[in-house]
């Protein structure tokens, strides 16, 4: 049996459809952090999905925490804006899981409703599907990841479906948790100064639209390299600031 934990706050505008393409799996555990919406009330409805409530203290502890209450020891861990294709569900169900291995998919990444085939984001590989005796996420405040020491990553070929930014807002928002939560996670092991907060940002613009190929996606790969820059300029700002 395979549990699915899901972080939410204020998710509702893609939870339904992430919930309802994971009705085939025993148990959906979800951690809401502060949700003011609607999103715990349309996660009620799933006969499958327990909600349990925390407040938040980084994306690593929020991960470990929502796996130590889910009742399976495998793991299948979602973001609440990524949705599980019909194939990537019969995929994960119809393989015998090995606990010395852990399995990763791809992501297909979407900004303002096309598919991102630049600017970092294709190909777009990630560890989400692990048994919890054998390991379990970094304690990482952003950017957490399951750890995958000693341990075989084995692939699926099918995607899930990934809608992390519809508007600007989303942008701007994300921009400011992400990069307060760095500088939380990395005072006093990186240095900051204006000097590394301008040259990260130049050099994350420089990458993504020109090494990434975001030139080549019009608008949408302009706005992403320029958020990327935004969001690495003001992550050592902060960090510099403490």
């Amino acid at each position: 049996m395979i549990s699915v934990t899901i972080l939410t706050k204020n998710s509702s505008r893609y939870i339904e459809k992430v919930l309802t393409a994971l009705e085939r799996f025993d148990e959906v555990a979800i951690l809401d952090t502060g949700s003011t919406d609607t999103t715990v009330e349309i996660a009620r409805r799933f006969p499958n999905v327990i909600v349990h409530f925390h407040a938040f203290a980084g994306f690593g502890e929020a991960h470990n925490r929502i796996t130590a209450l889910a009742k399976n020891d495998w793991i299948l861990s979602l973001d609440s804006d990524e949705i599980a294709s019909s194939a990537i569900v019969d995929e994960i169900l119809h393989t015998k899981l090995d606990p010395q291995c852990v399995y990763s998919f791809s992501r297909h990444n979407y900004y303002r409703g096309k598919f991102i085939k630049g600017c970092g984001w294709y190909p777009d590989t990630v560890v989400r599907l692990y048994n919890r005796n054998k390991t379990g996420f970094s304690d990482d405040y952003v950017h957490e990841k399951v750890l995958t020491d000693g341990l075989k990553v084995v692939s699926f070929k099918s995607p899930v479906l990934h809608f992390p930014y519809n508007t600007i807002d989303d942008f701007l928002s994300k921009m400011q948790l992400y990069s307060s939560l760095f500088a939380k996670d990395k005072r006093g092991k990186k240095k900051a100064s204006l000097f590394r907060a301008i040259s990260h940002g130049l050099f994350s613009f420089f990458r993504c639209y020109f090494l990434k190929k975001g030139i080549l996606l019009g608008s949408q790969g302009f706005e992403i390299s320029a958020y990327n820059a935004i969001t690495a300029y003001y992550k050592y700002l902060k960090l510099r600031d403490g």
